[in-house]
Order: structure tokens, then C-alpha cells, then sequence
């Protein structure tokens, strides 16, 4: 921020969140700012006479700090009609999420609209201008959830929202604020999607490398043979290909729902697996009697896997510690002959991820049963290379990791970045009358 110049005078805003703002500037409660705050309400989702229609209506899921063009849902005049907490809210309008999971995420609506019962809607004002408040918003977002209440699902209701006191200039600096927000986040946006781009581009090098090692082997001049599975193709000539049962001791998961508690013994399942490893920091608890029970026949060992058999299926821990779990009923347990990571990169590399998606084609419900899972084609090297390639990758996927770390650093800052220009333009750290966005 040091490039840019401060105000010559500054008087105390009244709030100290905010602190002091410029002597000029005036202090606007939302309410009085923009008179007709509201929201909206869901219409009855088995009456054809309310979807259908032309006007769009906005959930908070369609809020994603930007401008609302289009909605999954659009209702009728019926509607509005026969509804009366159905408001048509004018283009322009700053609408913010005021329930749970989405509390806090705002966006402009790009024409006339209607919202759901969990948004709350700003229309522009002649003391506030749309773009200016959606800004102030967002660089008092945190304030905003710290009105919430109710715990697990947090809710901030209208009259809270109504109440906030906005730091705001005149309207035309309000503009200028704007504009110049407008320009300088549209330069660190492009800056993070580069780096987002980066993160793909790695994740997706990543895979093919892994893909490649696990499939063609280390050696490029090998002879090579047609495995006679169209996702395999050509495979070193001594390999084996075979179902995954063939070269593991245990594939195997318990259909058991376990009772979780707030104290106890930790459990496994699919958030427990992450960038290929497992993490039980945060893992839910069961009692002592519930994880022996899981844990009978099936006690996991350094070198295993754990598979993820619903939702995400494919994804799969590798064990490399001794820390005791049990596992939940949407992981399996795999447990090879050896206990190198060739086959924790086997079954995580493309070639077994389209079986996978083959079979689940047409499925209601994303899971894979035992059966299914220990029928999975494999590509099965002597164990000399399976130490040679997992030692390869090892090394080859740490320095990927090294690159992405230092990609979703440089991500971390320009959003911090992002959010302080943003704060500070808002609340009159920074003086730009005077700027002019370059030609």
C-alpha cells in the first residue's frame, strides 16, 4: 500500500472495526442508506404455475462475488402475485448470504430478480452506490459473520445486516473508488488465475507421471507387449497384468455405521484421506468397543492402503505410520504383498481411474463394492522395479509438491493482498481521487 498516499485529515469513524475514516467522509447505517432492504422467499417447488417463467431467482449458491446474469431457476408473475415476500429487487441490487455454509458471500444482480428467503438484498441508493457497498461487503465480510448466531449453522438475519454503519464519500468518489477497485482487482484476479492454471497444470503433470512409471516401467528401451486391456495398452513384455485380488492379501471393508461420539477412538473414512496420505488429526471418534469391532481381521499396518469405495471413489491413503484407526464402511482396506508404494501408485494412476469410472456409468449413487474393487486390472512388475519406480515417484512427486506449495503461497497473498487494497479503499486509508487507470 505504500505507493499509494493517505488523506491529509482523518476524524474517528465510531466503530472500531473501522477505525478512523477521512474528515469528509460520512458514517451510513444501511437502513437508512437503502430504505427498502429485503429478501425473497421459495416458492412451492411442486406448483407449475410458479417455475418456468422469466424472472430470475437467485439462491445464495448463485453468489459468487460478482454479478448474477443467470439462475438455475426462473419463476412466473404467478408467482410474484400470489406471494408478497416474493420481491422483484431492481438490477443493481447488492445481495448477501445470510444463512449457514454461504453466510457472507455477496453478489450484484445483473438484472431485476427475485432471490430466495436466505438472501439479503441492498438496492442501490443514492447515499450508497451498489458497487461501493458490494466492495465495503466484502472487505467487512468477517464483521458481518460475527453477528451470526446459532452455532453449527450460523445465521445473520436482516435487521443485523441493516444496522451495519458503512464508512462512505460522496457519491462520485464512491464511483472512483469503485472504478479503481474494479482495475486493480481485475490485475490480481488475472495473477491468481495464472497460479491456479499452475496449480492444474502440475496436478495434471503429476498424474501422466505417475500414469507412465506405473504403466511402460523406467526403462524406455524395454520389450513391450499389448496388455489386451484397452486402458492399459502396451506393458513391459515380464510384467504381469492381472485383477488386483491376485497380488493382494486382504481387500476387504465392514458394512457396519458406526456411532460416532465426542470422545473416543478415531475412525477412517473418506476426509481422512488427503494429497494421498492419511490424516487423523480431525478424525471422528466411536468407542473402544465399536473400533475393536472394526478393526477385527482388518488391523491396519504400515504399507497398506485405504481405499475410498463412495463418493470419491479411487482415491486412496497409503499408511506410512504407526498410528492406530479403524476404518468406516465407505473405505477398504488393501493389503499387498509388498509393502513398497508401487501399488498405492497403481491404483491412484489413470488407467485404473477409467475402470473405475466404467463401472460407476449410469450409477445413481457414486460407491463401488469389494468385489468390484478387487477386480481391478492391474499392471504387476517384478518387486526389484516396484521399489525402483515408487522410489522414482517419491522423489518425482515431491518436487511437484514443492512447486504447487509454492504456487497456493503465492495464490494465499494475492488474495490477502486482494482483500486489504479492498479494506483500505473502502475505509479511506488510501487516497485515490487522483487516480487514472493507465491507457
Amino acid at each position: 500500500m505504500s505507493r499509494y498516499k493517505a488523506y491529509s485529515e482523518y476524524k474517528d469513524s465510531g466503530v472500531e472495526w473501522i477505525g478512523n475514516i477521512p474528515k469528509d467522509w460520512d458514517m451510513w447505517k444501511i437502513i437508512h442508506a437503502c430504505p427498502s432492504i429485503g429478501s425473497g422467499t421459495t416458492p412451492k417447488s411442486d406448483s407449475d404455475d410458479y417455475y418456468g417463467g422469466e424472472i430470475p431467482w437467485v439462491t445464495t449458491g448463485e453468489l459468487r462475488e460478482g454479478v448474477v446474469f443467470e439462475t438455475q431457476k426462473k419463476v412466473t408473475q404467478k408467482a410474484l402475485v400470489d406471494m408478497p415476500t416474493l420481491r422483484l429487487h431492481p438490477k443493481g441490487s447488492v445481495a448477501i448470504a445470510m444463512y449457514g455454509a454461504t453466510i457472507g458471500r455477496l453478489g450484484i444482480l445483473g438484472s431485476d430478480a427475485t432471490t430466495n428467503q436466505a438472501c439479503c438484498v441492498m438496492p442501490p441508493s443514492e447515499v450508497l452506490h451498489g458497487k461501493y457497498l458490494f466492495y465495503w461487503l466484502y472487505a467487512n465480510r468477517q464483521e458481518v459473520i460475527n453477528l451470526s448466531s446459532g452455532g453449527g449453522q450460523p445465521n445473520v438475519n436482516q435487521e443485523k445486516i441493516a444496522s451495519l454503519k458503512v464508512s462512505a464519500p460522496s457519491g462520485l468518489l464512491q464511483n472512483k473508488i469503485a472504478a479503481f477497485l474494479d482495475h486493480e482487482t481485475a490485475k490480481i484476479d488475472a495473477l491468481i488465475e495464472k497460479q491456479q492454471r499452475l496449480i492444474e497444470l502440475l496436478k495434471e503433470k503429476r498424474q501422466a507421471v505417475i500414469s507412465h512409471a506405473v504403466t511402460k516401467g523406467l526403462n524406455p528401451n524395454a520389450p513391450m507387449r499389448d496388455s489386451g486391456v484397452e486402458w492399459l495398452g502396451e506393458v513391459p513384455a515380464h510384467w504381469i497384468v492381472a485383477p488386483l485380488k491376485r497380488f493382494a492379501e486382504v481387500i476387504d471393508c465392514k458394512h457396519y455405521t458406526v456411532q460416532f461420539l465426542d470422545e473416543g477412538l478415531p475412525i477412517v473414512s473418506i476426509r481422512e484421506l488427503k494429497d494421498d496420505l492419511i490424516d487423523i488429526s480431525n478424525a471422528k471418534l466411536t468407542s473402544c468397543t465399536e473400533w475393536n469391532f472394526l478393526r477385527e481381521g482388518r488391523i491396519p499396518q504400515p504399507g497398506d492402503l485405504v481405499f475410498c469405495r463412495n463418493a470419491s471413489v479411487g482415491a486412496a491413503g497409503y499408511v506410512n505410520g504407526d498410528f492406530d484407526f479403524c476404518m468406516g464402511q465407505d473405505v477398504c482396506l488393501i493389503r499387498t504383498r509388498k509393502t513398497n508404494r508401487y501399488m498405492h501408485f497403481q491404483i491412484t494412476s489413470r488407467h485404473v481411474r477409467e475402470q473405475i469410472e466404467s463401472f460407476l456409468v449410469g450409477a445413481t449413487i457414486r460407491r463401488a463394492n469389494v468385489e468390484e474393487i478387487r477386480g481391478l486390472v492391474v499392471a504387476h512388475p517384478p518387486e526389484f522395479e516396484q521399489i525402483e519406480i515408487a522410489k522414482y515417484l517419491e522423489n518425482a512427486l515431491s518436487e511437484f509438491s514443492t512447486l504447487s506449495e509454492k504456487a497456493n503461497r503465492t495464490v494465499a497473498l494475492l488474495i490477502e493482498r486482494r482483500t486489504a487494497l479492498i479494506s483500505a479503499a473502502v475505509t479511506g486509508k488510501i487516497d485515490v481521487r487522483d487516480w487514472q487507470a493507465a491507457a
